[in-house]
């Protein structure tokens, strides 16, 4: 099939996220191999060795073996870039000292391509991509290019942290229960999800259920954007350095267009966010090797005080009062 509109999905990789980059690329290839047209499509990648933060354990292995297993990652998905009809970008940050975040990475991918092409799209190292994606997605903007420009749009996730996410929640999850510490179960908050799983899944739908969402709801693992709105004014401010970037745009969202901004929720489709993915963590210099990842991050006091401070400005965006930065969070942890 193909395809009528332009697309770009981003991705930042951090070298410690290299075990599991290859199944959310082969996820992106799947869905792309289906459309005739691929140059529609722009993979952005950028592959961030920087230590400023977490530094390497050179005992398990070295940035060098790191940067060569990712780039015959890519040699063997999608084989010579320059001649493989995959409109392919692919960018490595070698500057051990830089500071270079997720924050940071989606602000620059939102500015550089929303005048590039119609609707963009976060990728993230532990998603798993739907096959259909690109073809739902193209239907949808071709639909409502003309009446709503400015949308959003989410596929359907696996189970999230807390009752609130249940209006997202694919209809295979919704009805089991929440259970924190299950890892076995198919649908379980901690569960690690592989690619055939869930196109077993997706493969079931015979027609679309299509929503529009009362209010907005969403994270930034797998979120599609029409390049309008970022257009339009509405970006990741750079108050918010470090995580918290989906809410911060979501409030830019808000306050600039109120509630004339559909979201659109796919809701019989899922994309996979493989949150817990026991890969997702890697050599890593003095990290906790057991727990969950978030419990692994915070054993980084940096972490806790940068993840607060940055939510913090994310609250505050609109308010009188001071603004945290990197310099701040080095300052509290001394």
């Amino acid at each position: 099939m193909k395809i009528s509109n332009t697309f770009a999905i981003g991705c930042i990789v951090q070298w410690y996220e290299i075990e599991i980059i290859e199944e959310y690329l082969e996820s992106v290839k799947n869905a792309i191999d289906i459309v005739e047209n691929k140059e529609n499509i722009i993979i952005d990648l950028y592959f961030n060795c920087s230590q400023e933060l977490e530094k390497v354990d050179d005992e398990q292995i070295s940035i060098s073996e790191i940067k060569h297993k990712y780039e015959d990652i890519l040699e063997k998905l999608f084989g010579d870039l320059e001649y493989s009809g995959y409109n392919i970008k692919s960018y490595m940050n070698e500057i051990s000292n830089s500071m270079y975040t997720i924050a940071d990475y989606r602000r620059e991918f939102n500015d550089k391509y929303c005048t590039e092409v119609d609707v963009l799209m976060w990728g993230e190292t532990d998603a798993l991509l739907p096959r259909q994606a690109f073809q739902i997605l193209d239907n949808l903007h071709t639909q409502v290019k003309d009446t709503t420009p400015k949308y959003i749009t989410f596929f359907s996730i696996c189970k999230m942290w807390d009752e609130s996410w249940k209006a997202l929640e694919h209809p295979d999850f919704t009805d089991k229960p929440h259970i924190d510490n299950d890892y076995d179960n198919w649908w379980s908050l901690k569960y690690t999800m592989s690619l055939d799983e869930m196109y077993k899944i997706n493969d079931k739908v015979e027609e679309l259920d299509v929503r529009v969402l009362d209010q907005f709801k969403f994270n930034g693992c797998g979120l599609v954007i029409s390049s309008e709105i970022v257009k339009s004014g509405a970006n990741i401010p750079r108050s918010v350095f470090f995580v918290h970037e989906d809410t911060s745009f979501q409030n830019m969202i808000i306050k600039l267009f109120d509630d004339r901004v559909p979201q659109y929720l796919i809701k019989n489709i899922l994309l996979v966010h493989n949150r817990n993915h026991p890969k997702k963590r890697m050599y890593v210099k003095g990290e906790r090797l057991d727990g969950t990842m978030n419990e692994k991050r915070r054993s980084n006091e940096w972490y806790v005080k940068a993840n607060k401070m940055s939510e913090h400005n994310t609250h505050n965006i609109f308010n009188q009062g001071k603004t945290y930065n990197w310099n701040d969070v080095w300052e509290k942890t001394k």
